[in-house]
Protein backbone atom coordinates (compact mmCIF):
# COMPACT_ATOMS: atom_id res chain seq x y z
CA UNK A 1 0.00 0.00 0.00
CA UNK A 2 2.49 2.64 1.13
CA UNK A 3 3.79 2.10 -2.93
CA UNK A 4 1.00 4.08 -3.86
CA UNK A 5 1.56 7.17 -1.78
CA UNK A 6 5.46 6.94 -2.83
CA UNK A 7 4.33 6.82 -6.62
CA UNK A 8 1.79 9.31 -6.10
CA UNK A 9 -1.11 8.27 -6.57
CA UNK A 10 -2.42 9.30 -3.09
CA UNK A 11 -6.35 9.26 -4.17
CA UNK A 12 -6.31 5.56 -4.49
CA UNK A 13 -4.50 5.40 -1.13
CA UNK A 14 -6.87 7.47 0.71
CA UNK A 15 -9.28 5.17 -0.59
CA UNK A 16 -7.86 1.96 -0.11
CA UNK A 17 -7.56 2.64 4.08
CA UNK A 18 -10.92 3.71 4.28
CA UNK A 19 -12.35 -0.01 2.24
CA UNK A 20 -10.06 -1.71 4.44
CA UNK A 21 -10.87 0.25 7.95
CA UNK A 22 -14.73 -0.47 7.11
CA UNK A 23 -13.93 -3.87 6.15
CA UNK A 24 -11.66 -5.06 9.64
CA UNK A 25 -14.24 -3.14 11.64
CA UNK A 26 -17.33 -5.45 9.94
CA UNK A 27 -15.71 -8.52 10.06
CA UNK A 28 -14.94 -7.79 14.20
CA UNK A 29 -18.04 -6.64 14.89
CA UNK A 30 -19.35 -10.14 13.10
CA UNK A 31 -17.04 -12.18 15.69
CA UNK A 32 -18.58 -9.64 18.69
CA UNK A 33 -22.45 -9.65 17.69
CA UNK A 34 -22.66 -13.51 17.05
CA UNK A 35 -20.78 -14.48 20.60
CA UNK A 36 -23.02 -12.27 22.14
CA UNK A 37 -26.16 -13.96 20.68
CA UNK A 38 -24.47 -17.05 21.66
CA UNK A 39 -24.62 -16.31 25.53
CA UNK A 40 -20.87 -14.51 25.94
CA UNK A 41 -21.09 -10.57 26.21
CA UNK A 42 -16.86 -10.53 26.65
CA UNK A 43 -16.30 -8.35 23.38
CA UNK A 44 -19.79 -6.47 24.57
CA UNK A 45 -18.48 -5.31 27.92
CA UNK A 46 -15.03 -4.55 26.30
CA UNK A 47 -16.26 -2.27 23.89
CA UNK A 48 -16.47 -4.49 20.58
CA UNK A 49 -20.05 -4.37 19.94
CA UNK A 50 -19.47 -1.38 17.58
CA UNK A 51 -18.90 -0.57 14.11
CA UNK A 52 -16.81 2.14 15.51
CA UNK A 53 -12.72 1.39 13.50
CA UNK A 54 -11.57 2.74 16.59
CA UNK A 55 -12.28 0.07 18.77
CA UNK A 56 -10.93 -2.67 16.28
CA UNK A 57 -8.28 -1.67 14.76
CA UNK A 58 -4.61 -2.22 16.14
CA UNK A 59 -1.65 0.40 15.46
CA UNK A 60 0.71 -1.83 15.20
CA UNK A 61 -1.34 -4.49 12.85
CA UNK A 62 -2.94 -1.44 10.68
CA UNK A 63 0.58 -0.01 9.75
CA UNK A 64 1.98 -3.67 9.11
CA UNK A 65 -0.83 -3.55 6.13
CA UNK A 66 0.34 -0.26 5.06
CA UNK A 67 4.15 -0.86 4.97
CA UNK A 68 4.38 -4.77 4.05
CA UNK A 69 0.83 -5.76 3.12
CA UNK A 70 -0.27 -8.03 5.60
CA UNK A 71 -1.22 -7.34 9.08
CA UNK A 72 -4.34 -7.90 11.92
CA UNK A 73 -6.78 -6.00 13.91
CA UNK A 74 -7.40 -6.59 17.43
CA UNK A 75 -8.78 -9.92 18.55
CA UNK A 76 -12.41 -9.82 19.79
CA UNK A 77 -11.95 -11.30 23.23
CA UNK A 78 -14.39 -14.21 23.89
CA UNK A 79 -15.16 -16.47 26.84
CA UNK A 80 -16.26 -20.02 25.74
CA UNK A 81 -17.14 -20.86 29.38
CA UNK A 82 -20.13 -18.55 28.24
CA UNK A 83 -21.35 -20.27 25.00
CA UNK A 84 -24.29 -21.91 24.56
CA UNK A 85 -23.49 -24.99 23.05
CA UNK A 86 -20.36 -27.21 21.61
CA UNK A 87 -20.91 -25.49 18.63
CA UNK A 88 -20.74 -21.69 19.22
CA UNK A 89 -16.95 -21.10 18.93
CA UNK A 90 -18.08 -22.40 15.22
CA UNK A 91 -20.60 -19.80 14.79
CA UNK A 92 -18.51 -17.01 16.30
CA UNK A 93 -15.47 -17.57 14.26
CA UNK A 94 -17.25 -17.87 10.76
CA UNK A 95 -19.09 -15.22 11.95
CA UNK A 96 -15.92 -12.54 10.70
CA UNK A 97 -15.40 -14.30 7.12
CA UNK A 98 -19.69 -14.05 6.77
CA UNK A 99 -19.58 -10.66 7.43
CA UNK A 100 -17.20 -9.98 5.16
CA UNK A 101 -18.88 -11.66 2.49
CA UNK A 102 -22.13 -10.47 3.36
CA UNK A 103 -20.39 -6.83 2.90
CA UNK A 104 -18.97 -7.85 -0.08
CA UNK A 105 -22.42 -9.00 -1.32
CA UNK A 106 -24.57 -6.02 -0.32
CA UNK A 107 -22.22 -2.93 -1.56
CA UNK A 108 -21.22 -5.17 -4.63
CA UNK A 109 -24.70 -5.40 -5.96
CA UNK A 110 -25.75 -2.00 -4.87
CA UNK A 111 -23.01 -0.78 -7.03
CA UNK A 112 -23.45 -2.60 -9.88
CA UNK A 113 -27.39 -1.56 -9.53
CA UNK A 114 -26.24 2.14 -9.56
CA UNK A 115 -24.13 2.00 -12.67
CA UNK A 116 -26.70 0.45 -13.83
CA UNK A 117 -29.19 3.39 -13.14
CA UNK A 118 -26.66 5.83 -15.06
CA UNK A 119 -24.20 6.51 -12.11
CA UNK A 120 -20.70 8.00 -12.97
CA UNK A 121 -18.37 8.33 -10.37
CA UNK A 122 -14.54 7.14 -10.90
CA UNK A 123 -13.84 7.21 -7.05
CA UNK A 124 -17.04 5.94 -6.09
CA UNK A 125 -16.11 3.32 -8.65
CA UNK A 126 -13.00 2.83 -7.39
CA UNK A 127 -14.09 2.66 -3.79
CA UNK A 128 -16.95 0.16 -4.18
CA UNK A 129 -14.66 -2.40 -6.25
CA UNK A 130 -11.81 -2.37 -3.27
CA UNK A 131 -14.80 -2.90 -0.91
CA UNK A 132 -16.02 -5.75 -2.45
CA UNK A 133 -12.55 -6.77 -3.28
CA UNK A 134 -10.97 -6.75 -0.13
CA UNK A 135 -13.70 -7.92 1.81
CA UNK A 136 -13.66 -11.06 0.00
CA UNK A 137 -9.67 -11.34 0.18
CA UNK A 138 -10.25 -11.06 4.12
CA UNK A 139 -12.99 -13.68 3.89
CA UNK A 140 -10.52 -16.26 1.98
CA UNK A 141 -7.29 -14.90 3.90
CA UNK A 142 -9.16 -15.68 7.29
CA UNK A 143 -10.74 -19.13 6.48
CA UNK A 144 -7.21 -20.31 6.32
CA UNK A 145 -6.72 -23.00 8.87
CA UNK A 146 -3.59 -21.93 10.57
CA UNK A 147 -2.56 -20.02 13.99
CA UNK A 148 -4.64 -17.67 15.12
CA UNK A 149 -6.94 -17.29 11.59
CA UNK A 150 -10.77 -18.19 11.94
CA UNK A 151 -10.31 -21.27 10.00
CA UNK A 152 -8.39 -23.32 12.82
CA UNK A 153 -11.59 -22.74 14.67
CA UNK A 154 -13.82 -23.98 11.93
CA UNK A 155 -11.87 -27.20 10.75
CA UNK A 156 -12.11 -29.36 13.64
CA UNK A 157 -15.71 -29.30 13.41
CA UNK A 158 -15.85 -30.98 9.67
CA UNK A 159 -13.14 -33.30 11.29
CA UNK A 160 -14.09 -36.92 12.66
CA UNK A 161 -13.74 -36.45 16.59
CA UNK A 162 -10.24 -37.84 16.87
CA UNK A 163 -8.54 -36.09 13.73
CA UNK A 164 -10.29 -33.16 15.31
CA UNK A 165 -8.21 -33.34 18.83
CA UNK A 166 -5.14 -34.45 16.76
CA UNK A 167 -5.41 -30.89 14.64
CA UNK A 168 -5.90 -29.35 17.60
CA UNK A 169 -2.83 -30.30 19.45
CA UNK A 170 -0.43 -29.78 15.81
CA UNK A 171 -2.29 -26.14 15.23
CA UNK A 172 -1.66 -25.10 19.28
CA UNK A 173 2.35 -26.42 18.63
CA UNK A 174 2.78 -25.29 14.85
CA UNK A 175 0.24 -23.43 13.45
CA UNK A 176 1.22 -20.18 14.24
CA UNK A 177 5.04 -20.96 13.17
CA UNK A 178 3.84 -22.40 10.13
CA UNK A 179 1.62 -19.54 8.84
CA UNK A 180 4.39 -16.89 10.22
CA UNK A 181 6.94 -19.34 8.01
CA UNK A 182 4.13 -19.16 4.70
CA UNK A 183 4.14 -14.98 5.15
CA UNK A 184 7.64 -15.03 5.15
CA UNK A 185 7.70 -17.29 2.05
CA UNK A 186 4.95 -15.12 -0.02
CA UNK A 187 7.59 -12.19 0.49
CA UNK A 188 10.60 -14.55 -1.10
CA UNK A 189 8.48 -15.50 -4.01
CA UNK A 190 5.67 -17.92 -2.74
CA UNK A 191 2.23 -16.31 -5.02
CA UNK A 192 0.36 -16.64 -1.64
CA UNK A 193 -1.24 -13.88 -1.62
CA UNK A 194 -1.65 -13.71 -5.98
CA UNK A 195 -3.83 -17.61 -5.04
CA UNK A 196 -5.71 -15.63 -2.29
CA UNK A 197 -6.43 -12.93 -4.93
CA UNK A 198 -7.55 -15.18 -7.85
CA UNK A 199 -10.22 -17.14 -4.89
CA UNK A 200 -11.38 -13.04 -4.07
CA UNK A 201 -11.79 -12.06 -7.79
CA UNK A 202 -13.28 -15.95 -8.48
CA UNK A 203 -15.93 -15.17 -5.79
CA UNK A 204 -16.64 -11.49 -7.11
CA UNK A 205 -17.80 -13.32 -10.14
CA UNK A 206 -19.91 -16.07 -7.87
CA UNK A 207 -21.61 -12.87 -6.05
CA UNK A 208 -22.66 -10.61 -8.92
CA UNK A 209 -26.58 -11.10 -8.82
CA UNK A 210 -27.04 -7.93 -10.99
CA UNK A 211 -26.77 -8.01 -14.62
CA UNK A 212 -25.65 -5.19 -16.68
Amino acid sequence: MISLVLNGQYAVFVLLVIALVVSLSFHEFGHAIVAKWQGDDTAQRAGRLTLNPISHLDPVGFLMVVFIGIGYAKPVPTDPRNFKSAVSDLYVAAAGPLMNLLTALVSWNIFLLLIKAGWQNPGGELFFTLLAQINLLLMVFNLIPLGPLDGHYILPHFLPKNLAYQYRVMNMRYGTAVFLGLIVASFMGLPLLEYLQKAALFMLNLITLVPL
